[in-house]
């Protein structure tokens, strides 16, 4: 019998039989403690011989039971693991990588051109004081043109900048002509609807030389090479207009880049989209800062304006909603 038990246990092959073995030699009416309960029917010495036995076999079976147990365990385990395995020549995790947001893109290849062409970057506060950036502009208190630009004001006098312009007079008044400068960065206005939000970025610029030496054929020139660049194959024109700093002053349209002049929804029809504004500066601003015997020219430009045509988004209010949709495609 004991014997019988030892060789079931060598061939026992999965851990549900080896547990039928111990149960059938160590269980409570198992092999061995039937036999131990029978030891009591049997005299003394033949009591104290079988006892020894019994004692031998048990302690014999639990070792090699124990050594059997832990041989169909790893054995699983290594089944289970096997069946688990992940092959990583198949896996190819998602690498999200990140990118520079189109309003950046468009500002930066905005002033790659002008410096290009020898033209200085300024900045200026965003907080500004009136004189900076409506008086010494031609834009008196109570100047009808204030109307056009829908200010924030502070209750200390001071205002968030309606425009860069504010940089040009800065620019003019801590240094002498000639100058070449645009002027990028981050302006207010209380306005929001699909074209329009309240904050946003623009590029002026200004060019100021000794009375003779700019003209408005200079400024011509240059916003021409500027716009064919910026959207190759267009035309442009200039249409008279009016601004307080500029006179005479124009604004400047191109060919539309989705009807190519024909005529669509997005230009109405009239195969133009207007793209910014310009003009020679006025005297009364070369006034306002002490310059004299001088000319110059100006423009100003939406950076957000540019972007949305040059990357065909239909409401500005997409670049700063924060939806992953229109801004992972720039990564």
């Amino acid at each position: 019998m004991i014997e019988r038990y030892l060789e079931a246990l060598d061939r026992c092959n999965d851990l549900e039989s080896l547990e039928k073995i111990r149960i059938d030699v160590l269980g409570r009416k198992g092999f061995v403690t039937t036999a131990f309960e029978e030891l009591k029917t049997l005299p003394n010495e033949e009591k104290r011989n079988r006892a020894k036995e019994l004692n031998a076999f048990k302690e014999l079976f639990t070792s090699r039971f124990q050594a059997k147990y832990q041989q169909l365990e790893d054995a699983r385990l290594a089944a289970e693991l096997q069946s688990q395995k992940i092959d990583l020549s198949l896996y190819e995790p998602r690498i999200e990588t990140g990118g520079f947001h189109p309003i950046r893109l468009t500002m930066e290849r905005i002033v790659d051109f002008f410096v290009a062409q020898n033209f200085s970057v300024e900045e200026g506060p965003i907080v500004e004081n009136d004189f900076n950036n409506f008086e010494a502009l031609n834009l008196p208190k109570y100047h009808p043109a204030r109307d056009m630009q829908d200010t924030f004001y502070m209750n200390d006098g001071m205002l968030l900048r309606t425009h860069t312009s504010s940089v040009q007079i800065r620019t003019m008044l801590a240094s002498k002509p000639p100058i070449r400068m645009i002027a990028p960065g981050v302006v207010c206005r209380r306005d929001y609807d699909a074209t329009h939000v309240p904050m946003f970025h623009q590029v002026e610029g200004l060019v100021v030389d000794e009375e003779g030496r700019v003209s408005f054929a200079h400024l011509k020139a240059i916003l021409v090479d500027f716009l064919t660049d910026m959207f190759e194959g267009v035309k442009v024109r200039f249409r008279p207009s009016f601004f307080p700093f500029t006179e005479p002053s124009a604004e400047v349209d191109i060919s539309c880049i989705f009807c190519h002049g024909k005529g669509c929804r997005v230009c109405k029809q009239t195969g133009w989209l207007e793209v910014l504004g310009c003009g020679v500066v006025d005297p009364n601003v070369f006034a306002a800062v002490g310059y004299e015997r001088v000319s110059g020219y100006a423009f100003g430009l939406g950076v957000e304006r540019f972007a949305m045509l040059m990357y065909r988004v239909p409401d500005m209010r997409g670049f700063y909603e924060g939806d992953l949709r229109l801004l992972e495609q720039f990564s």
